[in-house]
């Protein structure tokens, strides 16, 4: 729900609410061995349930409040501010199953609890034109205030074993009498920021930014009667040109600096907290128009390189993470967007990566590709909108989707296949509401669509249907 009221014709105050009830089953996928991986008794079926039915909900409460204020001072500065509130509470079991080393015994461990969090933000932008000379200068300068906390308790229990190929659910009743998690997280940032674009002439544009960041994060295991604190800084620069030889064609260079916290509950086995993840990309690209601006592409390159990157850890049985030392990505990214002819919407992606685990004090992960990035993926969706006539606002798409192998754990021991999918859609628009039809997977195809480890491999969602209905008022 958002509510807008103008204070005249300077003002603007947007109020904003949310409140959203779901309860998501657990799925814990597949183990490799019997789907990507041949099994010496047999292929696990698809539809094959690990978990236990009488366990496996996750409910989640969410509740969002806040509101946004934009106030124009003149022609050249304006300022906004915002501020929103989340309440975040989780009750959920999860099941972590592991495939024994005789391929039929499953070994599963229970975790029952709750997770009560909050979450403040505060963001306050001076925005502001203003020359120098004959140079013109786009200004952002601001600040954001972010608060969180957040208590988790969980209990565990060992469920019985169950057979991969003829599994038997019935079982006595579980009792999660040992506490295995008592946590209370909370976490303080302050960042302040500035840029400054900077048309030098009408054709070429630098722009210069940085962030600088404040965080303290204290982390209470009350289990253990252990507490850490962590205090971090970083300074974030942005470079960025922009270059137009000719009007339809803009040619641009970046790089940039990135600094991501530890979100809460984001520790190590033993109990400690994470680093920062810190991060630095160059890039460099060409975009330019066709068809007088209706149909626009994008080429570019880039090279990333992230420290203390968290990954789900791959011990059997865990569910908690885990830091790589380096992770360096180099790629090609391709983007085809626009509108040919009246009505018609086209949109067409390709993007090669090579990505490698550079740095790491596991020996067995320095060299692998991280898992469930594939080298090669493409997309080509279009949809038509009839323009005139009695059947105008009707309109069809269909596209592919296509995704190349990828390795499925950390340790590269195996690879998923890659897959093409086929999604289509149908719709009608008229006035002020639209009804729609989405189909996903088309084919009904088999195809695995991401994985964690060895022990959890995931396939992806089967021919689903999905009925839209919205009304703009």
């Amino acid at each position: 729900m958002a509510l807008s009221f103008d204070f005249g014709k300077n003002t603007t105050l947007t109020l904003e609410a949310d409140y959203q009830r779901s309860s998501v089953p657990d799925y814990d996928g597949l183990p490799a061995v019997g789907t990507v991986l041949p099994n010496p008794f047999g292929r696990v079926p698809k539809s094959r349930f690990l978990d236990d039915p009488k366990l496996g909900n996750q409910i989640y409460r969410d509740t969002l409040v806040g509101y946004r204020l934009q106030h124009k001072f003149s022609d050249n500065w304006s300022v906004r501010n915002a501020f929103n509130t989340e309440i975040l509470d989780v009750d959920e079991d999860i099941i972590s199953p592991a495939l024994a080393a005789d391929n039929r015994t499953v070994t599963r461990t229970a975790f029952r609890g709750t997770t009560d969090s909050q979450y403040y933000t505060l963001q306050t932008d001076l925005l502001g034109k203003v020359r120098t000379g004959s140079l013109k200068h786009d200004l952002l300068f601001g600040f954001d205030l972010f608060w969180a906390s957040s208590e988790t308790i969980r209990r565990t229990a060992t469920l019985p074993t169950l057979n991969l190929f003829n599994p038997v659910y019935e079982r006595p009743t579980v009792e999660f009498t040992r506490k295995s998690t008592d946590i209370l997280d909370q976490q303080n940032i302050i960042g302040v920021y500035a840029q400054d674009l900077i048309s030098l002439t009408d054709n070429l544009k630098i722009i210069l930014g940085g962030r600088f960041d404040w965080v303290d994060q204290s982390f209470d295991n009350r289990l253990t009667n252990r507490t850490f604190d962590s205090n971090d800084t970083a300074f974030s620069p942005r470079v960025g040109i922009v270059y137009q030889p000719i009007e339809p064609v803009s040619l641009y260079t970046s790089y940039s600096r990135s600094f991501l916290p530890a979100g809460l509950f984001s520790v190590n086995a033993d109990g400690t907290t994470f680093k920062p993840t810190k991060g630095e990309q160059f890039e460099v690209g060409v975009k330019t128009e066709f068809l007088d601006g209706r149909l626009s592409a994008t080429i570019s390159a880039y090279q990333i390189t992230k420290q203390n990157l968290v990954v789900p850890d791959p011990t059997p049985g865990s569910i908690l993470s885990i830091q790589v030392g380096e992770q360096q990505s180099k790629g090609i990214e391709l983007d085809i967007v626009g509108q040919p002819i009246p009505g018609l919407n086209l949109i067409a992606t390709y993007s090669y990566t090579d990505a490698e685990i550079t740095k790491d004090t596991r020996p067995a992960f320095q060299g692998n590709q991280p898992n469930n990035v594939p080298r090669n993926s493409a997309s080509l969706w279009a949809a038509y909108e009839i323009q005139s006539g009695g059947l105008k606002g009707l309109g069809f798409g269909g596209g592919l989707f296509f995704v190349g192998d990828r390795k499925g754990d950390l340790a590269n021991t195996f690879t998923l296949p890659s897959y093409v999918r086929t999604d289509a859609a149908i719709f009608y628009r008229r006035d002020n509401w639209r009804v729609g039809l989405n189909f996903k997977n088309l084919f009904d195809v088999d195809y695995f669509e991401s994985s964690r480890d060895r022990n959890a491999v995931f396939y992806g969602e089967p021919f689903t249907v999905l009925g839209t209905l919205s009304v703009n008022f």
